[in-house]
């Protein structure tokens, strides 16, 4: 397959990777919040772009990089606007070609022209020299496991996991835009055991791209642990729908920014039996308690966690009377509205979401 051809037919699909591309550190400006953000106690720096721009596209994983890089400088605003939103914000400034990128000093509306190179090493030299900062780039750790001949078969083929694999080329446009997408994807699920979210060079590793049918890039194939042949993964190509079709294929309950959903740990087999806890006496609580211990002993993987979270919920129900849960779900959403550890908010989360199934029908 030829490159111009890979190129037309993910010229369409390319449009929709831009809206994502960005990391949440790239402060989104509006013609609502433009002057409340830009001009007042910090330095900005901000691209004015269009989603369907190839140039913005390009930089985009760029100004991603210069976000993360600048995201603790206080002194240091990085932004971008739509200018296919707000084009009298756009016009305002000159605006005439994309991307363009200014310069606004602190306490000014009256930009600066950036004629540095679009890239993140250039341009944080740029800021560092306007603002008087001494920023570095930042080196962001990536979630996505790197697959080689060395690895693959052990990697890919382990039938306790599910693998998503990307399979692209250094020179592929698409898969360039692709990659921090991937990358939020990969980090998403990062603290899933059963989930691994991998990327492989197949320009490089033809023969196991050959194997598996890649004659394009990016090619992107499912491995569940019941198919290890694996199966074409043919969904949208934005975060979304990627996390989409992980929680569905694998059971998890993950947004896009790797938070539990309020769906995490709920155990379908186990409601009904929570249901008629909550509505039993004092006396009869006991019998059915006994049989919800009964039926989350019998399940597997991480249900069987979950079930454990259920019978300590009712557990405590019985032992600190009606109000235990109500109580004790304001307390965890207390904590998680904190900054706390990922993986301690997993477990603060998964036991709100399993006592609010207690609580429902109070």
């Amino acid at each position: 397959m030829s490159r111009s051809w890979i190129c037309i037919a993910f010229g369409t699909l390319a449009l929709f990777l831009f809206a994502s591309a960005f990391a949440d550190e790239v402060v989104v400006l509006t013609e609502d919040n433009f002057e409340k953000e830009v001009g007042q106690d910090r330095g900005a720096l901000v691209e004015f772009y269009a989603p369907w721009c190839g140039h913005c596209k390009k930089l985009a994983p760029e100004y991603e990089k210069l976000g993360a890089s600048f995201k603790k400088a206080k002194s240091v605003l990085i932004g971008k606007v739509d200018c296919d939103e707000h084009k009298s914000l756009c016009s305002k400034y000159g605006v005439s070609g994309y991307p363009t990128i200014q310069w606004f000093p602190k306490g000014s509306l009256e930009p600066k022209k950036c004629e540095s190179a679009r890239t993140a090493e250039a341009l944080t030299e740029f800021v560092n020299s306007e603002a008087g900062t001494n920023v570095k780039i930042a080196v962001i750790p990536s979630s996505v496991v790197v697959l080689s001949p060395d690895n693959f078969d052990e990697i890919v083929l382990d039938e306790t996991k599910d693998v998503l694999v990307e399979f692209y080329a250094p020179w592929c446009g698409h898969c360039k835009s692709l990659a921090p997408i991937y990358e939020k994807l990969a980090t998403a699920f990062k603290l899933e055991d059963d989930v691994v979210i991998a990327n492989m060079d197949a320009d490089k590793y033809k023969d196991i791209a050959e194997k598996y049918g890649v004659s394009g890039f990016p090619t992107l194939k499912f491995f569940p642990k019941n198919n290890k042949a694996g199966e074409d993964y043919d969904g949208g190509r934005d975060l979304d729908e990627f996390v989409s079709f992980i929680n569905g294929k694998c059971g998890t309950s993950r947004d896009g920014k790797g938070q539990f959903t309020d769906k995490a740990g709920i155990v379908e087999a186990l409601d009904s039996l929570v249901k008629e806890f909550v509505s039993a006496s004092s006396e009869d609580k006991k019998a059915v308690f006994s049989r919800l211990e009964a039926e989350a002993e019998k399940l597997k993987g991480s249900n069987a966690r979950y079930g454990k979270i259920y019978v300590k919920a009712a557990k405590s129900c019985m032992e600190r009377g009606s109000e235990y849960a109500k109580n004790e779900i304001q307390r965890l959403e207390r904590m998680l509205a904190k900054s706390i550890a990922p993986a301690k908010a997993d477990d603060f989360t998964l036991k709100k979401n399993i006592l609010s199934t207690f609580a429902s029908d109070q």
